[in-house]
């Protein structure tokens, strides 16, 4: 099942105001969105709670968006990303930990107007899913954005199950590689 109009026409249509678009690209978009939280937080209730704060900043965000890709995968991915932070350095402080443990802990505090536009992280992920063959593409829309299992998956591609289960893994490390940041050498 295909998205019923390009994320582009959804994008405009959401910025508008429509309601309709917007849940349209909230369906299409929460699973790989929630993954993305869950890799970084580990949590599945937290997870839950930042692909929440993700979608809701993204329809505050949508008036203002210019979609670089044909896909609005890397922007969610990007706010996801900052949300998720935000959620850890959360923790963090909840655990009431001291300020002095926090400062040597804790990054430094992400502007998540400028970063959620930040070119760079939405590039990395835009280019991981153009680097994919059409096939990986396919296999992650069907199973990571439309919600089909592996046998479903396999069935609509023509292709064993055992294809789809390692190829999507494959697809998500990629993603999961654009989106993490490496660690700074100390």
């Amino acid at each position: 099942m295909a998205h019923e109009a390009p994320d582009r026409t959804l994008v405009a249509r959401a910025a508008a105001g429509s309601d309709s678009a917007f849940r349209t690209l909230y369906r299409a978009y929460v699973r790989p969105v929630y993954w993305i939280a869950h890799g970084i937080l580990g949590d599945a209730g937290d997870a839950e709670d930042v692909t929440q704060e993700t979608f809701v900043v993204a329809w505050r965000k949508l008036p203002g968006l210019e979609l670089a890709g044909e896909s609005l995968l890397p922007w969610l991915a990007t706010i996801c990303r900052f949300q998720a932070a935000n959620r850890l350095r959360r923790r963090r402080r909840d655990a009431a930990r001291t300020i002095e443990d926090a400062d040597e802990h804790i990054p430094a505090l992400v502007d998540i107007e400028q970063q959620v536009i930040a070119a760079d992280l939405a590039a990395r992920i835009t280019a991981e899913l153009d680097g994919m063959s059409m096939l990986d593409r396919e296999i992650f829309r069907l199973c990571a954005t439309e919600g089909y299992d592996y046998s479903a998956a396999a069935e609509a591609l023509g292709v064993g199950h055992g294809v789809i289960r390692n190829r999507l893994s494959r697809v998500r490390t990629r993603l999961r590689g654009a989106v993490t940041e490496p660690e700074p050498a100390s």
